[in-house]
């Protein structure tokens, strides 16, 4: 009992459609060429050329959808009070500002 087994299909990208499409081109204008050289020369050439034609294409990189992001409440922008900074303020000793200028007399 044989299984029967499914390849997925692939998308080709788009540089290797363009590569077929240029050879397909190439090997129906080039007919008498083909004859001149043989099948299997031109074929190859058919394809460096296809392969040098479409080297500066390049697949599209896919675009994400731009996520949203939900309003923030106004209740959580509220902030709490640093109880650090006024801390500081109160332990500093006010020695210098107690005692009074003296002012030489001459």
């Amino acid at each position: 009992m044989a299984l029967n087994k499914t390849t997925p299909v692939k998308s080709n990208s788009l540089k290797k459609k363009m590569m077929t499409e240029v050879s397909i081109q190439l090997s129906t204008s080039l007919t008498s060429l083909k004859e001149a050289l043989g099948s299997k020369k031109f074929d190859k050439r058919i394809k460096k050329a296809a392969k040098l034609l479409t080297s500066g294409i390049k697949d599209p990189k896919p675009t994400k959808a731009p996520v949203k992001k939900a309003p923030l409440k106004k209740a959580s922008l509220k902030k709490a009070p640093l109880k650090k900074a006024a801390a500081k303020k109160q332990a500093k000793p006010a020695t210098k500002s107690s005692k009074p200028k003296s002012t030489k007399k001459s």
